[in-house]
């Protein structure tokens, strides 16, 4: 029976509809932000990791990428992906760029040239596969894991050496690129070492990533003894499969900042300033001047590359060193999360962004809610099991289902057919109840969008491309309280782009020869993840955020603008473009 089955009254201690409504925004009244708490958070960020790059041996770590793709690189390399939920392997083909050079008899004409060459393909991608990382697996021994991930490489390099049969001699060895999605150290592109990571992995830090990744695929480079029957032996009837050459090896971030870079290098007047990843996990990356990088950073660089200017930093700005200025907006919701994971305190800004962690969030809320908060509170035992268990309420759910809902009548019904309560219970969904459910995922969705960019606009900030106000002062904007339940306006409706830096380095490219590089630049933010890409409004709110946050300042050096610019497949395309700009030859040539 529903709770609004009866009529409310006093006996059954159900408030009227508007008090209960009321109640309820009271209650959820902690997760409300606004433009001002936005903006100070991005500025207080912009602070934070301006001391993290000079002193934190855990974030804003430099990486060997102190340049980007120049946009010629051509060939096939092979790439994988290890994220948070998925691994993925393929065949990566960089198609390079074309001649910018066009002769052209008129500016119109090269004009046009520039946005065909724009619009033209730049990556390929052959023999893709994907393979979801089980729990087990990621508790496993490091040894099994990567064995699994081995065997995977395996089948995609034997469908590759399969579809090329007659085509030419197995090559000696396949360069590859490899993006890792969890905190690591490098000195060098094709080394690195993992440190203390999350997502539900329990691998030791301090391993040698490519050594083990390349110890756990070797056993498919051996001939197979004739008499064996083994399964993997079935598998490569062909031979033994050629052994692989590590020729880069990042993390999701910078992979995503690579893949946009290589493919925004053909457009006019837009460099990619940043990138972001919003998915089971959260991490951004950001070039940064040596010069702003604490002296044990930047030796490594130096050692190895004498004449660097710059480096892409992978900032790591979930973990705990960065997030003190979130301890002002955490909830009582927020503490009970980060007591149950499994590292308590290590990740405050992933626990109220990553796609691992909203769903349970929601359901914290909604839980406590029900069985403290609503009049009359129900019973736990009444409420449906997905809804009492911890990590039963998934992000994909709630992004599926109740993000999804057009009313709460109509979710209502939906929650009934697909979480109802127990049989035994005298509780059952309601508008009222579902409408609860629905503002507290959009609160908590657009609290998340909101931090997002405030972390982002904040490491503009950090390295200059953006000015900030200091809180407090009169802002060019009015504040505004997000409304969960309007449309966020269309983030191309008001700002011209800036005016290209005078002086230029290795991370910034060189004006090209169109007359368009010499107008106005907007800056891009290269985004992927299944949240910001997937979830309902997620990119649209964040973008908001950031529109309202660049201008808040009042007009930009130039009017500088900032767009949210999707990296589709940025890991495992970064991981091949990355390769291809270390590889001196062209990889698997078709």
């Amino acid at each position: 029976m529903s709770e609004l089955a009866s009529v409310p009254s006093v006996s059954n201690g159900s408030p009227p509809p508007d008090e209960r409504e009321h109640e309820l925004d009271t209650y959820l009244q902690p997760l409300q932000i606004d433009d001002s708490i936005i903006h100070n958070l991005a500025h207080q960020f912009s602070k934070v990791y301006e001391e993290l790059a000079l002193h934190s041996d855990e974030q804003f770590l430099p990486t060997p990428v102190t340049k980007l793709p120049s946009g010629q690189e051509t060939g096939q390399f092979l790439a994988i992906d290890v994220g948070g939920t998925n691994l993925r392997v393929a065949f990566i083909e960089l198609l390079g760029d074309a001649d910018e050079q066009l002769p052209s008899a008129n500016g119109a004409d090269r004009s046009r040239a520039t946005i065909s060459n724009a619009q033209r393909p730049r990556v390929r991608r052959t023999l893709e596969k994907a393979w979801p990382i089980g729990e087990h697996l990621k508790m496993d021994k490091t040894e099994d894991l990567f064995a699994w991930i081995g065997d995977c490489i395996a089948e995609v390099v034997n469908d590759r050496l399969s579809s090329d049969m007659g085509k030419g001699p197995v090559p000696d060895e396949l360069p590859m690129g490899i993006t890792f999605s969890f905190p690591m150290m490098q000195d060098e592109l094709s080394s690195a070492t993992l440190m203390p990571m999350g997502k539900g992995f329990t691998m030791n830090s301090d391993l040698d990533l490519g050594s083990t990744l390349l110890q756990g695929y070797a056993r498919h480079t051996r001939r197979q003894s004739p008499s064996s029957s083994s399964p993997r032996a079935k598998r490569r009837k062909l031979g033994p499969l050629p052994p692989l050459r590590i020729t880069a090896i990042t993390n999701d971030t910078i992979a995503t900042f690579a893949s946009l870079a290589y493919t925004v290098k053909s457009l006019p007047n837009s460099r990619v300033a940043a990138g972001v990843i919003v998915g089971t996990g959260c991490n951004a990356t950001v070039p940064m001047k040596l010069s702003s990088l604490g002296p044990s950073k930047v030796e490594p660089i130096k050692r190895n590359k004498p004449d660097a200017i710059e480096t892409v930093v992978n900032t790591e700005i979930t973990i705990a060193g960065a997030c003190g200025p979130l301890e002002a907006i955490t909830t009582e919701w927020d503490r009970e999360l980060d007591a149950a994971c499994a590292r308590p305190g290590f990740q405050p800004l992933e626990y109220m962004t990553g796609g691992r962690y909203i769903g349970e969030l929601v359901r914290i809320i909604f839980f406590n809610y029900m069985t403290k908060a609503h009049r009359p509170a129900v019973p736990a035992a009444s409420l449906p099991a997905t809804l009492v268990h911890s990590y039963s309420f998934t992000t994909t759910f709630v992004s599926a289902v109740i993000a999804r809902a057009r009313s709460n009548s109509e979710l209502a019904g939906e929650l009934k057919r697909r979480i109802p309560p127990p049989e035994s219970s005298n509780w059952g969904w309601s508008p009222h109840s579902a409408g609860a459910l629905r503002k507290i995922a959009q609160l908590v969705q657009v609290r998340s969008a909101g931090l997002i960019a405030a972390a982002t606009v904040g490491l503009l900030a950090t390295v200059g491309e953006v000015a900030l106000t200091e809180p407090g002062s009169p802002a060019s904007l009015p504040d505004a309280v997000v409304q969960t339940d309007s449309k966020p306006p269309s983030p191309k409706s008001h700002l011209s782009a800036a005016q290209r830096h005078n002086t230029r380095d290795a991370l910034s490219p060189a004006p090209g020869a169109s007359a368009w590089r010499s107008g106005p630049e907007e800056l891009v933010i290269a985004y992927t993840g299944g949240i910001i890409q997937h979830y309902p409004n997620f990119k649209e709110q964040c973008q908001r955020f950031i529109d309202r946050l660049v201008m808040r300042a009042g007009p930009q050096d130039g009017g500088k603008s900032v767009f949210l610019r999707e990296a589709r497949d940025g890991g495992i395309i970064g991981a091949g473009v990355l390769a291809g700009m270390e590889t001196s030859d062209k990889g698997l040539v078709s």
